[in-house]
């Protein structure tokens, strides 16, 4: 049985960076930037830190895909 699913993409250094920028864009909108008041810079990033959060989290990066980039450890045959 095949199942539909996304292969993991993003390998650890790779998820870690993600997850520090991410968390780093997120609290740099909020705090400092002015996401809440509507500020599109703060909105930017904090869409962008959102988007580096979740990638992080899930393992997988969809931009990976067409450029066909791998930072995760090679699947065994």
């Amino acid at each position: 049985v095949h199942t539909m699913h996304a292969c993991k993409n993003v390998g650890g250094v790779d998820r870690g960076l993600r997850f520090a920028l991410g968390g780093s864009l997120i609290a740099l909108a909020l705090l400092t930037l002015g996401a809440a008041e509507g500020a599109a810079l703060g909105v930017i990033a904090l869409i962008a830190g959102t988007i580096f959060l979740a990638t992080s989290l899930v393992g997988f990066c969809p931009l990976y895909l067409p450029l066909k980039i791998s930072t995760g450890k090679p699947k065994a045959s």
